[in-house]
């Protein structure tokens, strides 16, 4: 069958109509996922077009996904958080919506409480268990929108919920009228998309959602949940990986639009970010997130992460308050007492933090040598160094700089100052005595203050 593309401006060839594949036995896919061995990757050098949608945003599951591997938020961090969601996300609502739990008193009041905010952005949406119970809940608690869980693959189809296909998809349908029924957008979530027999389930699936989204004329969104973070995103890479050919099956094949399409990943593998940017590029437009990437096991996409990738792809933050990151991060170790890694990218206490001699005379040159971008004025983070064994009189100068906030350039300390000097003559000792551990600021600021007193009281904290 021909149909002329209003994307691609050209007639284009729909030749394949997918069926369920109702398998006696589940595919688990065992020369890719042998579980005794690391899983293979696959390659059929089959390369779909890139599709990024007009539109891309991000949503956030830092109070149902991510709280689920922590110690859990009061009512009252998930309203402050739930505020600086809303204060990041901008007036353009690049932070789209948040999802929350329902079950407990204490989900009820937070949604309730960030319900009263009145923001339009980030819109907060249920997570519920598939019952007519939980529908009412949604219902109840005003909400337009719900996640609902439709596991996708075999493993979870035979081995969880010991069903064949045809009975997981009827159950599933069952479960989407009814959500529909009551008013309310399912947003279905395909879990372990990743492993899932993509022609013979997920699409067949996804056409018949479709179907029931053109009688309704309600909206179905699916989540491609990349539920162990076995998502590949290579050029050429096979499918189930295939994070470029997931998404470019599911508008191509299933029919569904980009806007209706969301990335769910893990890190598992260490590709969380760079395959829910792939999901971007290649026609999906939300990408789901938690907060600090928080989340079972390795946790989820980072936000922050995600906020960074936007603003890469599109040249521009879109109205967004990058400085809110960082107050979240703080937020979380002050308030939440939650411990950042020193290392985490844009969070982390070291992420702009040198420790190295020769960077740090870098840095005391020209900042923009060594520091990633203007941390100062973007996140409110100056890039600093921190002094130990091998940070030199370079390291040194840029603390004192750095620490006590000398600006103006004539008044700056060189390397080659005798406070300077005199210090690293201390640090030595300390190393030389055997010490093994960083400098801390407060010795450092000691060491100044007994041996250039003037300084310090012109310039203390």
């Amino acid at each position: 069958m021909l149909e002329f593309s209003k994307r691609s401006n050209t007639l284009e060839q729909y030749a394949y109509k997918y069926s369920l594949q109702d398998v006696e036995e589940p595919n688990l896919y065992r020369e890719l996922f042998p579980y005794k061995v690391v899983p293979r990757i696959s390659f059929n050098h089959r390369h779909v077009p890139m599709h990024v949608p007009d539109e891309i945003w991000i949503t956030d599951t830092t109070f149902r996904d991510g709280q689920q591997s922590i110690a859990p938020f009061t009512v009252k961090q998930i309203v402050d958080l739930y505020d600086m969601l809303h204060r990041l996300s901008g007036p353009n609502g690049i932070i789209r919506q948040s999802e929350f739990f329902l079950y407990t008193d204490k989900d009820k009041e937070a949604v309730r409480q960030c319900l009263d905010r009145g923001y339009e952005f980030p819109e907060v949406t249920g997570w519920i268990r598939a019952t007519e119970k939980d529908f009412q809940l949604v219902k109840n608690m005003g909400l337009r929108e719900t996640g609902i869980l439709v596991s996708s693959s075999d493993y979870h189809i035979f081995k969880k919920l010991k069903m064949t296909r045809k009975e997981a998809m009827d159950q599933y349908l069952g479960v989407v009228k009814s959500a529909l029924e009551y008013g309310i957008s399912p947003r279905c979530h395909f879990e372990d998309i990743t492993r899932a027999d993509f022609y013979g389930f997920v699409v067949p699936f996804a056409i018949e959602l479709r179907k029931l989204m053109e009688e309704t004329g309600m909206p179905i969104k699916i989540r491609a949940c990349d539920t162990l973070g076995y998502g590949i995103s290579y050029p050429g890479v096979a499918l189930p990986r295939s994070v470029p050919g997931i998404i470019y099956g599911l508008r191509h094949h299933a029919g569904f639009p980009s806007e209706l399409i969301e990335w769910h990943g893990h890190n598992d593998f260490y590709k969380v970010v760079t395959n829910s940017a792939t999901a971007w590029l290649y026609g999906a437009s939300a990408v789901n997130t938690s907060l600090l990437g928080i989340g079972e096991r390795t946790g989820n996409c980072p936000l922050e992460g995600m906020v960074m990738e936007y603003v890469a792809l599109r040249g521009d933050t879109a109205g967004m308050d990058l400085t809110v990151i960082t107050d979240i991060a703080e937020y979380f170790k002050d308030e939440i007492g939650y411990n950042i890694p020193d290392n985490t990218p844009f969070v982390g206490r070291n992420f702009n933090i040198t420790r190295a001699g020769i960077h740090a005379d870098g840095l005391l040159k020209d900042e923009e040598i060594y520091n990633i971008f203007d941390t100062k004025r973007l996140l409110r983070r100056s890039p600093e160094v921190a002094v130990g064994q091998n940070s030199g009189l370079a390291g040194i100068a840029h603390w004192i700089n750095s620490y006590f906030g000398i600006k103006d350039k004539d008044k700056q300390i060189d390397k080659q100052d005798k406070l300077v000097i005199a210090i690293k003559e201390i640090i030595d000792k300390e190393y030389s005595n055997g010490r093994t551990t960083m400098i801390a600021d407060s010795e450092l600021e000691e060491i100044v203050k007994k041996l250039e007193p003037k300084l310090y009281e012109e310039y203390k904290r």
